[in-house]
């Protein structure tokens, strides 16, 4: 799919989720659905997979998002995998996430963290990175085990690594 058509789905999942007055929660839902996509490499498959009908892949949808997300959140991923794009829905999702960002005068910052942030510590982060880099920052988790702790942010092409597991990398090469 090129950027343009990329780019118009976002503007419509932007455009569907500001009319409905809950852009923020609808945001947040799809930022957490394309990244559930992006790890399951099965149910992406599942999603994307022309032999099977649309009407199967949409039930996948409904049978995953159910009670656990928005009737238009549901109906806006039902979309996406009605019109055989399901493949591409994790980057449609960035894409929303970073124009809706930017509509706010803010660069995304997915956060890696191995736990839920609370809004306090999201607000600092925010502040920390804004005092670093000099731009306002929307923060986006993303729960990854993997993490053990601290946090990975990535803005854009730069990743701050300050997770455990970097720092214990780090020790190793130095005493190693």
């Amino acid at each position: 799919m090129p950027d343009e058509r990329l780019d118009g789905y976002a503007e419509a999942l932007l455009a569907v989720a500001a009319a409905e007055g809950r852009s923020t929660v609808i945001e947040d839902e799809l930022f957490r659905v394309g990244e559930a996509l992006r790890q399951n490499d099965e149910l992406l498959a599942a999603l994307s997979d022309s032999r099977l009908p649309i009407e199967k892949r949409q039930g996948v949808v409904e049978d995953l998002l159910g009670e656990k997300a928005s009737a238009v959140t549901t109906a806006l991923v039902s979309m996406v995998v009605g019109t055989g794009h399901g493949g591409r829905l994790p980057e449609i999702v960035d894409a929303m996430a970073a124009r809706g960002a930017a509509d706010r005068d803010r660069v995304l910052a997915k956060v890696r963290s191995a736990i839920e942030l609370t809004e306090d510590q999201k607000t600092r982060l925010a502040q920390a990175i804004k005092s670093s880099t000099g731009a306002d920052v929307e923060i986006r988790v993303i729960i990854d085990e993997s993490v053990l702790g601290g946090l990975v942010t990535e803005i854009g092409d730069d990743v701050i690594d300050g997770s455990v597991r970097r720092r214990q990398s780090q020790l190793r090469e130095n005493f190693g």
